[in-house]
């Protein structure tokens, strides 16, 4: 499977088979890791075989059902943390759906387990990824349409449209889709695209966006342009 197959087949899945993650998965998963802590300066960890955090009423009431493996997104407390936590989660959700995995990003519905994660001086953790192998491949959701988040039109470049396209296919808080991409022109024979985040009452926009913003690069090709 290919990232861009990976994000139409991506849906999120709450309720996970009693099966453990093959060694193999975990080094595949492990190394993006490393990779993607480094890139993001981030300080993301696996935990495997945990069934506690994912116990919790409101898990319960979420229908979290054998979510023992997820993924602590953790950073230092900066303005763009969540975009970067979103930005590189996706990394990682995506991944996993090539890797026959299924994911769900949990804002609320986890707890967190001491000793169970390690935060170095000024980290926070924002939210937890459950993954693994899913007792279904989840259901599709109703989504917004290109015209109503980006302004692509019949003179904008094809490569945009599909950007957007692929953003529209991202996961957000609730389905809120509180995001838009503009499309600005050309400068020094560069193609210059701006994201913004809408308001929301619910809040992760900023996630939200870096999450949109990761499929926009993959849908649309990251070297057609660059962002402002």
């Amino acid at each position: 499977m290919t990232i861009q197959e990976a994000i139409e087949a991506r849906h999120s899945v709450r309720a996970y088979k009693d099966q453990p993650l093959s060694e193999v998965i975990v080094k595949d998963l492990e190394d993006e890791i490393l990779k993607l802590n480094n890139e993001g300066q981030l300080h993301i960890q696996l935990i495997c075989n945990e069934p506690k955090a994912f116990q919790s009423m409101l898990a319960k009431y979420g229908k979290f059902r054998n979510a023992n493996n997820y993924i602590v997104m953790a950073g230092k407390k900066t303005d763009d943390l969540d975009e970067r936590i979103g930005y590189y989660g996706e990394h990682l959700v995506l991944l996993a759906q090539t890797l026959g995995l299924n994911t769900c990003w949990a804002g609320l519905s986890y707890k967190k387990i001491p000793d169970t994660y390690v935060l170095e001086e000024g980290e926070v953790i924002k939210v937890y990824i459950a993954i693994g192998f899913g007792e279904t491949q989840g259901v599709s959701h109703k989504i917004k349409t290109v015209e109503q988040v980006s302004n692509a039109d019949e003179i904008t470049p094809l490569w945009f449209k599909r950007g957007v396209e692929a953003a529209l296919l991202a996961p957000t808080a609730v389905n809120q889709q509180k995001f838009s991409f503009e499309y600005i022109g050309m400068n020094n024979n560069r193609h210059l695209v701006r994201a913004k985040k809408g308001l929301s009452i619910i809040g992760y926009t900023r996630m939200d966006l870096g999450i949109a913003k990761y499929h926009f690069e993959i849908g649309a090709g990251k070297e057609h342009f660059i962002w402002i």
